[in-house]
Parts: C-alpha cells; sequence; structure tokens
C-alpha cells in the first residue's frame, strides 16, 4: 500500500551563490519508499538542491514538504529532527575516534556516558541486524576499509532516526564488491519503506537501483520519469544535451593502424616496503612508449597508488631502476631517485587519485590551484615576484579550454563541483602549459565525474597518445581501462600478475561487468565459497592471486584448522611477516603531496565468521597492534558463545 503523501515536495526553488544561479525553479516530488535518483553533469546543481533539503544551504525562494507537511529547514539539526539524513561523498567522520564514538558525536544521551556507551551500542546492534550493515564499532575510523565507513555513514543516519536518506555519490570509491553490497543495503531499506534519493554520476546503477530519475541540467530539471520509461542514451542525452560516446575510438574493435614507438619511460625491478615492512610493490617492471595508453587494471590497494607515486617521484623505492629520455635514476644510491622537479623538467606530469588531499589546495582560488608545482617558472615568476595576471589568464585559458565552471578564476577551488576540480588539475598537469608533457600518469581520471566530462577527460587522453605521448592511467573502473587502453597490465599484491590483450580480446575473456582478470603466466584460481556471514572483501585475502573478482570470497576454512594455515596454504608472501625497516623513504615534500603514501594496512580477519559478526559477543582488545595489522601470529579466536571480556 503507497504512502498517502509523497515523502519529498520541493517547489520553486531557487539558489543563488554571486553569479551563479545554482537552482533555477526547481520542482521536485520523491515518492515513500522509493529509490529517486538524481543525475546530471558536474555543477548542474544536484548536490546544491540536496544541501537545501538537508539544511546546509537555505534557498532563496521556494517552499518544502515532507511527508505532506510544510517544512521550514534552516539547518542540519532541523532536517535530523525531521527525519532526514544525508551521506556525503567525502565522509564527516572523525578517523581518530571509533566507529561507536563517531555515532555517538552530536547525539550524546543526557545520562553518565557509560550507561550511554551501552545504550548506543545496543541500539546500533539492533539496527545491524535489522539492516545488515555490520561494523566493527570499536574500531578506529582510519582502520575500517571505505565501504565499512560508508556503512558506518548509513548507520549513523539511521540511528538518528533518518526516514529520507540522500547518498551523494555513494560508489564514487568504492570497489565492485562494496557497491554490490551498497546496492543490497539499500534495497533492504527500500523494503522496510526508508527513501532514498540518489545523487550519482554512474546512469548503470541508476537503471539497476532507481524507481524514478530526475535529470538536472544548469540548474534545470530538464527530465523527469519512471525508469521504466528511459533508457541509458536518453538519460546521457538528456544530461548533456547531446549524444555522448564513451566507447574506443575504433569501434569496430580492429587494432589502432598507428603503433607504438620509442620507449619514454622505462622502470624495472621497484621495490618498496611501508613502515610495516609490508611489501607494497615487488619487482615491478613496465614500459611506456610513445603513442600508446597502458592501463593498470586491479581492486584497489594492489599497489597501483604506490606505482604512481614511484614514476611521479613522490616515493623512494628500497630497490629498482628508473630510465627516462636517455636518464638513470637508481633507488639503491642515496638522491639517485628522481624527484618531483626533475619529473617536470623530463615533462612527466602526474594527476593524482585524491584530487582533495593532493591535487589542489581547496582554500586557494582556483587560479593559484591552476599554476601549483609551476609558481617557479619563468613566465610565473620574475626577479622573486610571482605574476599574478599571467597566472590569471592562464587559469581563464584553462578553464575556457576544459570547459570548467563556472568560468570564475577568481573562486576558491572548494567551490568547484568535484568534475570540475578533476579538469582544473588535468588542466594544469596535463595541457595547460607550452611544454606540455611526454608522459601523462593519472590515478583515477574520472572518479565523481559525470558522464559529458568522462567523455571530455577519454578524448584528451587518446589525444596526448596521438600527439606522440605515453600515458599511464590507473582506474578501479573496468569499463574505464576497456575503453582506453592500448594494453592492461594486471596489478596483483604489488606486482604486475599478468598482461591482457586488446579490447577485442579481453571483451570475450571477461563478459562481466565486473569480470575476472586473471595473469596469462599464473593459474587461474578455482571458485571459492564464500563465507556464511559477511563476504570478506578482496584486499584482505584475495590480493595474494592474480586475480580481480567480482564476487567476494574467503578461502575454505580447513577441518579445525586456523586462519594461518589457509594463508600458507595460499603461499604467504615473507614480505607480511618482515620486521620494520630503519627508515620510510617516501617523500612529502612536494606542493601537492600527501603525507602518506602507504596504503591502508588490511586488519586480519577471523576464522569463524560467527564470531567475527557476532553482535552480542564482546570484541577482545588485542594487547599489541601487530595481530591488527596482519604482523606476526593471528590473534587468538573468539568464543562464539557469551563471556566476559576483562
Amino acid at each position: 500500500m503507497s504512502a498517502p503523501h509523497p515523502a519529498v515536495v520541493m517547489r520553486g526553488i531557487e539558489k543563488r551563490f554571486g553569479a551563479v544561479h545554482a537552482n533555477r525553479d526547481v520542482a521536485l516530488t520523491v515518492r515513500a519508499g522509493s529509490v529517486h535518483g538524481i543525475v546530471g553533469e558536474n555543477g548542474a546543481g544536484k548536490s546544491t538542491l540536496m544541501s537545501i533539503l538537508y539544511g546546509f544551504y537555505q534557498a532563496d525562494s521556494g517552499s518544502i514538504e515532507l511527508e505532506g507537511k510544510p517544512a521550514r529547514i534552516t539547518g542540519s539539526r532541523e532536517a535530523i529532527a525531521l527525519g532526514v539524513g544525508m551521506v556525503h561523498q567525502h565522509f564527516m567522520l572523525v578517523d581518530t575516534l571509533s566507529a561507536l564514538d563517531n555515532v555517538m558525536l552530536g547525539a550524546e544521551p543526557d545520562w553518565r556516558l557509560g550507561a550511554a556507551r551501552a545504550t548506543v551500542r545496543a541500539r546500533l546492534e539492533a539496527l545491524m541486524r535489522d539492516t545488515g550493515l555490520v561494523v566493527d564499532l570499536d574500531a578506529l575510523v582510519r582502520d575500517l576499509p571505505v565501504g565499512e565507513r560508508q556503512r558506518l555513514e548509513i548507520l549513523k543516519a539511521l540511528y538518528r532516526g533518518a526516514r529520507i536518506l540522500i547518498l551523494d555519490e555513494p560508489t564514487a570509491v568504492l570497489t565492485p564488491q562494496e557497491t554490490e553490497q551498497l546496492f543490497e543495503t539499500l534495497r533492504a531499506l527500500r523494503a522496510q519503506g526508508t527513501t532514498i534519493l540518489l545523487i550519482t554520476h554512474k546512469l548503470k546503477e541508476i537503471m539497476a537501483l532507481a524507481d524514478h530519475v530526475t535529470v538536472m541540467r544548469q540548474g534545470q530539471v530538464v527530465l523527469d520519469a519512471p525508469i521504466a520509461e528511459v533508457s541509458l542514451d536518453s538519460l546521457a542525452e538528456a544530461m548533456v544535451g547531446r549524444r555522448v560516446h564513451l566507447g574506443r575510438a575504433d569501434t569496430n574493435g580492429s587494432p589502432r593502424q598507428v603503433e607504438p614507438g620509442a620507449v619514454l619511460l622505462e622502470a624495472s625491478g621497484l621495490t618498496w616496503r611501508d613502515t610495516l615492512g609490508v611489501t607494497r610493490l615487488a619487482d615491478v617492471s613496465l614500459k611506456l612508449r610513445e603513442r600508446e595508453i597502458v592501463g593498470i587494471a586491479g581492486v584497489s590497494g594492489n599497489g597501483q597508488s604506490e606505482l604512481l607515486d614511484a614514476l611521479a617521484g613522490l616515493l623512494v623505492p628500497q630497490q629498482g631502476r628508473l630510465r627516462i629520455g636517455g636518464r638513470e635514476f637508481t633507488a639503491a644510491r642515496p638522491g639517485g631517485w628522481l624527484d618531483p622537479a626533475t619529473a617536470r623538467e623530463l615533462r612527466i606530469a602526474h594527476v593524482p587519485e585524491d584530487r582533495h588531499k593532493r591535487g589542489l589546495v581547496l582554500p586557494f582560488a582556483a587560479w593559484e590551484s591552476a599554476t601549483l608545482g609551476y609558481q617557479k617558472k619563468p613566465r610565473y615568476a620574475r626577479r622573486g615576484w610571482l605574476q599574478g595576471a599571467v597566472m590569471r589568464g592562464d587559469c581563464a585559458a584553462m578553464m575556457e579550454r576544459y570547459d570548467v565552471r563556472p568560468r570564475n578564476a577568481s573562486l576558491r577551488s572548494s567551490t568547484f563541483s568535484g568534475g570540475n576540480q578533476q579538469k582544473l588539475v588535468l588542466a594544469r598537469e596535463a595541457f595547460g602549459r607550452p611544454d606540455e608533457p611526454r608522459v601523462l600518469l593519472v590515478g583515477q581520471p574520472t572518479r565523481g565525474v559525470d558522464i559529458g566530462a568522462i567523455e571530455f577527460i577519454h578524448g584528451r587522453l587518446r589525444a596526448m597518445r596521438d600527439a606522440g605521448g605515453a600515458v599511464l592511467v590507473v582506474s578501479s573502473e573496468l569499463d574505464e581501462i576497456l575503453a582506453l587502453a592500448d594494453r592492461v597490465l594486471v596489478m596483483n599484491a604489488g606486482r604486475i600478475a599478468g598482461e591482457l590483450p586488446r579490447r577485442g580480446t579481453l571483451r570475450r575473456s571477461c563478459p562481466l561487468p565486473a569480470a575476472r582478470l586473471a595473469s596469462s603466466q599464473g593459474p587461474r584460481m578455482p571458485p571459492l565459497p564464500r563465507c556464511a556471514g559477511r563476504p570478506i572483501g578482496p584486499i584482505r585475502h584475495q590480493r595474494r592471486h592474480a586475480l580481480v573478482a567480482c564476487q567476494p570470497w574467503c578461502p575454505p576454512r580447513p577441518p579445525g584448522g586456523r586462519l594461518s594455515e589457509v594463508k600458507g596454504a595460499f603461499g604467504r608472501p615473507a614480505s607480511l611477516r618482515a620486521g620494520r625497516p630503519k627508515e620510510d623513504t617516501s617523500r612529502a615534500d612536494h606542493p601537492a603531496a600527501s603525507a602518506r603514501h602507504g596504503l591502508d594496512t588490511p586488519r586480519p580477519r577471523h576464522a569463524t565468521p560467527s564470531a567475527r559478526h557476532s553482535l552480542d559477543t564482546p570484541r577482545p582488545r588485542h594487547a599489541t597492534a601487530s595481530p591488527r595489522h596482519g604482523i606476526g601470529p593471528p590473534p587468538p579466536l573468539r568464543p562464539t558463545t557469551k563471556a566476559h571480556n576483562p
């Protein structure tokens, strides 16, 4: 039986930010207990509209009704009280607090802390049982994988009584496994009567999950229809106002006529261990040639980020050699490795994976971010003084060439949408200078970017290849790798596990949307059973093999055996048992560099799924950090019955 009133009705919503007209007479009706998709280009006004509903912004004019009653929302506190919750694209969590403390933060009960924590824990455990959102409440947020952090954000909203849940780009940083788990959760919440508003650029996700879709363009609603009445092509055309093609330029599947040329960059034997002694790069060798795009495929967390950093001079491996333009760099010799300044001189550009932490300084103006790292060039610095007028002019030209909206070089970098921020970083690193790079290292080029911007960015990468450059692309999106790459390398456990052929062969060998990619040199793993409890993701066990699987799995438990025996059976690398190195050789002195280059260390999983996910069993605290980080012997198995935790 349908609800008597729509969950959300917004009429005549107007919102301006100075000269930017973000929302223009927007009307939106959302049926209760449904999944309503909201799509549009970057800067179309989607997030602004939802921020008005959540109370982050106040509309200049217009009205809002929630569940049939007029609502005046002047802040997020009022929105939460009215049953509206929001999960932001960039999580609003405190990394140094536990998951439980993050839920309590801002919603602490009025009685003493000990009793309050017990009460909150009991309510959260009940929510986890009802929704299937399993989170380790005692773990620090910084130790949780991305998918678990997102579940925590959803739990936090539901704990506060959200009946209307807004999700902003929820799958932008998730693996295919985590995305499928999220979809299962959202379907369960919909079945329980929760209304879900889903903001995303991924049209396939809208088609798979949503009941209704609204398309926005330039601050206005241009399409509003049930999902059964639209198609992928019609949605894409409504978003950008024209037909969009995201496949390969050689759509017939035949090889390109232009063959790769000379080697521009050659890396051999790259090996790097983090401060815990875990090997993140293991004897990695590759070549980048003229007129070629090389794609790196694999589940996130298998060394792709470290490889990009090493090639860009942001990370110094313990072993390895690098040859660029007739120059050779050796990791074994102190000071012998490439640094970012030398990389620029050699015309190597780097687009980092995280544009917020490593690509931009968000409080800076756009013209400052657009010249970041190049401010010492003679064009921008004369006699020790920065030439602000020249920098602003170049930024304006970049914005025009890359369709960055709004075209205001004086706006703060933080005010641009994610896709426009990405285009600004790409313009700075790749095509915004007279001395365009010959080698481009790109991490997640279209993460959180709309379909029109994806087409634009892909076109620019191909144009650089066709002009004689070499492009290395790391992406968690298999479709993107297939659309761009002339050659695909698979990374697993810090190694190049194998090289895959061109798209035509790859499509035939990998028919699934999130396909298994197996090394041509290594054995193909047989199907493995899933745990009875929550599936275990690939980063914890599956990274031992040359495989990128769409189904999470865990190794079968031996009769009466321990988890360490299972790991031994699959050849646990000796590097995971190594001690700490004497020093950390990663660099953080680059102006757009992150202070941390290591991967999140996988937490060990217990051998018994029921014990791992039991909600009525207290979680033991380990005396040292080693078991948590997978170094040394595994932690003792926890009893499956209630027991006192000393």
